[in-house]
């Protein structure tokens, strides 16, 4: 039978059959372009765009001056999300991660959230050690924020960007609006300032009289911007989960939405989900 694939996607899919079997693992070398284009009668351009595919979708990394190597996809582990989650903006529990899986981890020193270096690196899940960046701004909503949070359009809104790491490596990025409505002149209008810094959205708002009762997640996926590649460690267009969380209050206000990125391949998303008699 005719194998109407085109030549690129078919070198593609040879290549993740034998790492799916395990003929290549973890670590060893794909072969190179001069390999490939003899074995499939093609072009540099057909077998770039093969191994393009293959670095999109996790199988391989490249590593300059080396080559392309397959990647380790196992998951590092789980990020559960409950009814008690940990009031922070993280607002999760990390389960399952092994620091040491981690290449090089052992000749990195983790830094803590001023940039100082910590004498060692946790060794365990429990001494995973939790930082994060974040800047905040005040501006318009953009038309799908202010959809979501029941806004008019341009309604003004406090704007804030994480970046969180586990032992100094990236686990999620994620970037939260809350409208200035809600927030504007309390000590809670900017997230990372003020007496209630670090708080996560249901104890933050909880100072100003606000009840947050629901949050409502959407999960999905897309393509890694070339940002979030950067940031995450992963390839321009590799699959990343994408969740857009959104709290409300008691009269089922959207109080603040976020839109949380992490790598597929990498994190599984956990809920625990309590039955209610």
């Amino acid at each position: 039978m005719c194998d109407l694939r085109p030549v690129y996607q078919r070198i593609a899919d040879d290549l993740r059959q034998r790492i799916d079997e395990g003929t290549l693992t973890v670590g060893d070398r794909i072969p190179s372009r001069s390999e490939l284009k003899r074995a499939y009668d093609a072009s540099d351009q057909t077998v770039d765009r093969a191994v393009r595919v293959l670095k999109a979708a996790g199988y391989a990394e490249g590593q300059f001056g080396r080559g392309v190597f397959v990647s380790d996809r196992a998951p590092l582990g789980a990020l559960l999300r409950s009814t008690g989650a940990v009031d922070s903006p993280f607002a999760t529990v990390i389960r399952g991660y092994d620091p040491a899986r981690e290449r090089d981890v052992d000749t990195c020193p983790s830094l803590d959230r001023t940039g100082a270096q910590s004498p060692t690196v946790p060794k365990s899940a429990s001494d995973t050690a939790l930082t994060w960046e974040a800047t905040s701004t005040e501006m318009a909503a953009p038309d799908r924020i202010a959809a979501r949070l029941g806004l008019a359009p341009d309604t003004g809104v406090i704007c804030t960007q994480y970046e969180y790491l586990a032992n100094r490596r990236p686990v999620q990025l994620a970037t939260s609006w809350e409208p200035l409505s809600v927030t504007e002149g309390t000590d809670v209008a900017h997230p990372e300032r003020g007496p209630y810094a670090r708080r996560g959205v249901r104890g933050r708002l909880a100072a100003i009289g606000i009840r947050v009762v629901r949050a409502q997640d959407l999960v999905g996926s897309r393509p890694a911007t070339s940002r979030e590649a950067e940031t995450l460690g992963c390839a321009v267009g590799q699959c990343v989960t994408v969740v857009e969380r959104t709290h409300f209050d008691s009269d089922d206000r959207a109080v603040e939405t976020a839109d949380i990125v992490v790598r597929a391949d990498r994190w599984r998303l956990e809920y625990s989900i309590p039955f209610v008699s």
